[in-house]
């Protein structure tokens, strides 16, 4: 008989754990970076990705500064290393696209990447010409996802988006806004067209979102990408200083951005929270929110309150 592998009590308990935790939140085992990452289903096609990714707003904009693109490496090393796989940028971030493109020529470990940017510019051509400097900038063959930049020129660009989609050029179509701003125009365009995906505001202060937006999304079947996860970092003052209620290890958090996160992609609607940052024991500790227990109804509301009350 060939030589059968011993696995001791604590290595069996803990593999389970991964096991469960993925198929009990949404997770898969097959896949993943890590045992129990958190995955949630794109409604268009089935396709699950991790719940926890990356956004660059501000952090990736960091032109040719040497040291900063080699921590901003590491920064991104982390986030593959600990499961991630959505990257958002834009044109609009500085010179976020070409950091991250270079980024990723020097990391071996992005094979599952979901490459997602923006079009932000007047004019159908225009558009064109922007989303392929950008593919270009990002050093890929196609995205995965492009989106329509705070509903600029949407209408145009849709049709375009349309066509890039039917010759393969990217996978999904979707379209966002920010800071809370334009929900009655974003609520119609979602009313009125078939997007694969929507980007807005919602956090644990500005939850807006849970009114129509959430539910429309859900009723549509167009998957939620969340922007803006701390209020551009505010939750954080609010809480500075304080430290976690006792039972948020009930819900595996171990820091606030776990706790902001968690609160976040606990929503049924919501398919990925794209929180920024520049530090790699952020992203790690951003990346933990991912994996293992998600607040129930009551528990969310049990988050908010607490949070109003410091």
């Amino acid at each position: 008989m060939p030589d059968t592998p011993t696995v001791n009590r604590r290595t069996f308990l803990r593999n389970l754990f991964g096991l469960t935790a993925a198929l009990a939140f949404g997770g898969h085992a097959a896949g993943a970076a890590r045992p129990g990452v958190i995955t949630r289903k794109v409604p268009a096609t089935g396709e699950r990705l991790p719940v926890i990714g990356m956004g660059s707003w501000q952090t990736f904009d960091v032109g040719a500064n040497r040291r900063a693109l080699e921590t901003r490496i590491d920064v991104l090393r982390a986030f593959f290393d600990n499961g991630g796989a959505i990257i958002d940028s834009s044109p609009m971030y500085g010179s976020s696209e070409e950091v991250i493109g270079y980024c990723l020529k020097h990391l071996k470990n992005t094979n599952t990447l979901f490459a997602a940017t923006k079009v932000w510019t007047w004019g159908k051509k225009s558009g064109i010409n922007q989303m392929e400097l950008s593919r270009k900038l990002w050093g890929i063959k196609r995205f995965d996802l492009m989106q329509i930049h705070n509903m600029l020129d949407w209408e145009s660009h849709l049709e375009t988006l349309k066509a890039m989609k039917t010759d393969g050029k990217i996978r999904y179509i979707g379209i966002t806004t920010s800071h809370g701003r334009r929900h009655e125009d974003l609520l119609e365009a979602l009313s009125n067209h078939r997007f694969d995906f929507v980007q807005f505001t919602y956090n644990i202060l500005e939850r807006e979102a849970e009114a129509q937006l959430l539910p429309l999304a859900k009723e549509r079947g167009t998957a939620v990408i969340i922007n803006r996860p701390f209020d551009g970092g505010d939750l954080f003052d609010r809480v500075q200083g304080k430290r976690l209620p006792g039972w948020a290890k009930e819900i595996d958090c171990h820091n606030w951005a776990q706790f902001f996160l968690k609160f976040i992609v606990s929503h049924p609607s919501v398919t990925c929270a794209i929180p920024a940052t520049s530090r790699v024991d952020h992203m790690r500790e951003n990346m933990g929110a991912g994996i293992g227990r998600l607040p129930d109804e009551k528990t969310r509301k049990r988050m908010i309150d607490h949070f109003n009350s410091l």
